[in-house]
């Protein structure tokens, strides 16, 4: 079967999934499978299936938090679904599932057209980010989509107009169903001034590296910010800056980020998120909604 999958992409078994998660936990799976395209991801599904092996599809690794346990199944990394195309005259950008948000950012942005800048610091896959919808400084990505490919519960192509999707802050109907498999996506972009655009892109690029611990492994925000408030000053509130739990600890530099400081498992980096959300729920009665998701290879 090793070598059947091998048709349709690069396979390497027990593999190490440090590179692949924004934590850099050292989580391995039984399998991990680069698909080299969408029908090839169709195909390497088909098989799986066929096979009665469970499968996890992994983006960019930058919301989640990895169990330390082997996956007794297939990591399919969509590195390689990565199409990109920007289409001016139309105000449409095309990019499939496993390109970089940043990516997809800077070709939008270099055709002169406007709409994405907010994106450009959201280290995540056009795929992962459209799953959990996506956001930053009050825009949320799946406002400018389109259309989202998709394979279907067969593993057969299928375009979703934007209406056949219920989304809200941080959530989609695709966390709720997981019966479809984003693959590509078009978006609303609109014709502006290429200057104006990257000056605004620089200008919050500056505000993450001073506000943000970018200097250590991490993945972003973790909790959401309850109305009204925001979770980093809640939590710092709580005395929590620099509070550590084996190797991770809550950044110095702002609070509602938990940050591999010295070789964090993932439980390490759980247990700290879990106590964090205990100490806040206990001291304010605010109940923080974790952003993050725990993968707990079931």
């Amino acid at each position: 079967m090793i070598e059947e999958l091998r048709q349709y992409g690069e396979v390497t078994e027990h593999a190490s999934l440090k590179n692949y998660n924004t934590y850099r936990i050292d989580g391995t799976a039984k399998m991990l499978i680069q698909p080299n395209n969408i029908d090839d991801l169709a195909s390497t599904l088909k098989i799986l299936k066929e096979n009665n092996i469970k499968y996890y599809i992994l983006g960019n690794g930058s919301n989640i938090v990895i169990n330390d346990r082997e996956y007794d199944g297939a990591v399919i990394k969509m590195d390689k679904l990565n199409g990109l195309e920007v289409y001016p005259d139309l105000e449409t950008a095309y990019a499939e599932a496993g390109v970089l948000l940043p990516k997809l950012v800077v070709e939008v942005t270099d055709k002169g057209l406007t709409g994405l800048e907010f994106a450009a610091g959201i280290p995540g896959t056009v795929g992962g980010s459209i799953y959990g919808n996506a956001g930053a400084y009050n825009a949320c990505l799946l406002d400018y989509v389109r259309t989202i490919t998709v394979l279907d519960e067969d593993f057969n192509i299928k375009v979703l107009n934007n209406e056949d999707i219920t989304y809200g802050y941080r959530t989609t109907s695709f966390k709720e169903n997981k019966q479809y498999i984003i693959v590509a996506a078009k978006f609303y972009v609109t014709k502006g001034d290429k200057e104006n655009s990257l000056e605004v892109i620089a200008n919050r690029r500056q505000r993450r590296i001073e506000s943000q611990p970018l200097e250590y492994p991490s993945a972003g925000s973790v909790f959401r910010n309850p109305e009204g408030d925001f979770a980093g000053r809640l939590i710092e509130s709580c005395n929590l800056k620099g509070y550590k739990i084996g190797g991770a600890e809550v950044s110095e530099k702002h609070a509602n980020f938990v940050i591999n400081k010295e070789n964090a498992t993932g439980k390490d980096v759980h247990d700290l998120i879990m106590y964090i959300h205990d100490t806040v729920k206990n001291t304010t009665d605010v109940d923080l909604k974790i952003e993050q998701e725990f993968i707990d290879w079931e």
